[in-house]
């Protein structure tokens, strides 16, 4: 048996860790399991269906937020920056250095410490648009689960032994005890 670092490496079956489902080490079926187990748990993970949900609302999610985004600093913002006297918040920033710099761009590429307080109403803008957008999808979400009709009961429990028996019963099918009709 080959060694490395002291500890020995078995090319033999060993029944402990094949009821355990691993291989040994140094043996590609180590990851695979057998017959490939552990490669299809995974695959049965990742193509779960709330796993494809999740992700399919992760990529909406950051393409929604990239036209919110848009929607602040290239439709709202302008007429905003308009109706303050300045045409672009994003521009807008105090600088901490002593040096006078006409832009944020100028700022940043001197290394200039800068308190950019115009990025910060953008991105507060953002937040809240986006906010009030999931507030009214949740909103709209909720107000057709409460128009939903509640499902028929088509069961009941037995009083006894807390078994469900069909509604319409007169004696349970685990305790044969005998239940009030309904």
């Amino acid at each position: 048996m080959p060694t490395t670092w002291g500890c020995s490496m078995a090319t033999s079956n060993d029944p402990i860790l094949d009821g355990l489902g691993v291989g040994h080490l140094g043996s590609p079926k180590a990851l695979l399991g057998k017959g490939g187990s552990m490669l299809r748990e995974f695959q049965d993970f990742a193509l779960r269906g709330n796993m494809v949900d999740m992700a399919v609302g992760i990529i909406i999610g950051a393409a929604f937020g990239r036209v919110v985004s848009s929607l602040v600093s290239d439709i709202l913002m302008p007429p905003i920056g308009l109706l303050t006297g300045h045409s672009d918040f994003s521009n807008k920033f105090v600088n901490l250095s002593g040096r006078a710099f006409a832009t944020l761009a100028e700022a940043k590429a001197a290394g200039a410490a800068t308190i950019n307080y115009g990025l910060f109403l953008n991105a507060a803008f953002d937040f809240l648009i986006v906010a009030l957008a999931v507030f009214m999808l949740i909103r709209q979400i909720n107000r057709l689960k409460r128009d939903a009709k509640p499902e028929a009961v088509t069961t009941k429990e037995c009083p006894y032994c807390l078994f469900s028996v069909p509604f319409k019963a007169t004696r349970c099918g685990h305790c044969t005890s005998a239940l009030q009709p309904v």
